[in-house]
């Protein structure tokens, strides 16, 4: 039995090495395969990861305006002409003839003065003319008799000349104390308190009884007069905007309580100078007002036609990158790789700007681009905004938004 066992040692000894290495094959083919699966599946992640990493950007071409947009300032309706009346003599106001809202024409009465200081006066003013009249007739008999006897002899020079010196000193009396009392009598004429034109009386600020002072520093006034037929509109325009200015320019008035009414008016002049304090200019425009519809002292938003530049290029504000360099725009180059472009800035229309210089006409320019994009990122285009906006619409939403104040 020993010899047996001996003799199959060998052979078994043969078949355990096959065994083995047929399990070290197996177990090698799995672990090459394992390895293999998990390189694939790496460089599988790694690019996907890439290009998930890839941001997704809408982009469209920069918009263009209009031959003009419309600028909205606020302005404030004047009459055309407003007229305070002040007394001109001292008194009590003996009655009052128009009430706030009267339609009145020149010269119409609208007050009147009591003052009897001043008819005292007068009475004075007048006995010292006749007063004066007197001693120059008196004077112009004794120079005329003088004259005669010098012509005699009966006389000497000297006294005749005294006479007739009387008789100029006397006429320049007469002649002052007809001065004073012709200016008793202008001021008389100002106890009638009258309408200086055509107009409506828009205040009132005196009654029976009061106590009138004159002119136009103590006193207060009694009454105004305001002729709304025309009416001033007061427009504070941006220094930005003040050089396309220009007198015979008609604008389009629009009041918020007379929703859908417009109102033309046309520009008359501006003060040709801009204000410190707010970098404004004044414009002064003329609107008619024939209907009476509108008010003097009513807020308005007046509408300019601008013209606009044609080379001036509009994109969303959104597109703006602000870096330290200064102001920059991304757009896509033709191998979907991000360039950045600075910019500058014409104007400011809200969610919209206008471009000055910077891109071109057929740039894609990238909208909300990311925080950390560079010049040679890669980029991918949303289908979903392939669709460049309209500029006629760029247009109009800027025009909606162009408002200073």
């Amino acid at each position: 039995m020993s010899t047996e066992i001996e003799i199959n040692s060998p052979k078994r000894l043969r078949h355990l090495k096959l065994v083995g290495i047929v399990v070290l094959l197996a177990a090698a083919g799995i672990v090459t395969t394992g390895i293999f699966t998990r390189v694939h599946a790496r460089q599988e992640m790694t690019a996907w990861s890439a290009a998930q990493a890839i941001p997704t950007v809408a982009a469209h071409t920069p918009g263009q305006q209009g031959a003009t947009q419309s600028l909205v300032l606020p302005g404030h309706l004047s009459a055309f002409v407003d007229a305070p009346i002040y007394a001109r003599v001292p008194g009590y106001l003996h009655a009052w003839y128009a009430d706030i809202g009267a339609h009145v024409k020149a010269g119409q009465l609208l007050g009147l003065i009591d003052t009897p200081d001043l008819d005292q006066q007068l009475l004075q003013a007048k006995a010292d003319l006749q007063d004066a009249q007197a001693n120059e007739k008196l004077a112009a008999s004794t120079a005329k008799r003088w004259t005669e006897m010098l012509k005699q002899d009966s006389v000497s020079q000297q006294d005749t000349d005294e006479k007739t010196g009387d008789l100029a000193a006397k006429q320049a009396i007469v002649a002052s104390a007809q001065a004073n009392v012709n200016r008793l009598e202008a001021l008389e004429s100002f106890k009638r308190i009258t309408a200086p034109f055509d107009g409506v009386v828009t205040a009132r600020k005196t009654d029976i009884g009061d106590l009138i002072n004159a002119g136009g520093g103590d006193g207060h006034e009694l009454f105004t007069v305001s002729d709304a037929r025309q009416l001033r509109v007061y427009v504070s325009v941006p220094q930005s905007d003040a050089a396309a200015i220009k007198p015979g320019m008609t604008a389009t008035l629009s009041m918020p309580e007379r929703p859908g009414m417009t109102f033309q008016a046309k520009l008359l002049d501006t003060d040709d100078s801009i204000t410190q304090s707010s970098g404004t200019l004044l414009v002064q425009l003329e609107v008619d007002n024939q209907n009476g519809l509108l008010i003097p002292g009513e807020y308005t938003e007046v509408h300019f036609a601008m013209p606009t530049d044609p080379h001036a290029l509009l994109v969303p504000a959104s597109a703006l990158i602000f870096r330290q360099s200064g102001l920059q725009v991304a757009v896509v180059g033709k191998d979907d790789h991000a360039i950045l472009k600075p910019v500058t800035i014409a104007t400011d229309l809200g969610t919209q700007v206008e471009i000055g210089s910077g891109i071109e006409a057929n740039d894609r320019v990238i909208d909300n681009p990311p925080d950390s994009i560079a010049t040679g990122d890669a980029v991918r285009l949303a289908a979903t905004h392939a669709a460049n906006p309209s500029p006629t619409s760029l247009a109009d939403h800027g025009d909606a938004e162009r408002a200073h104040g």
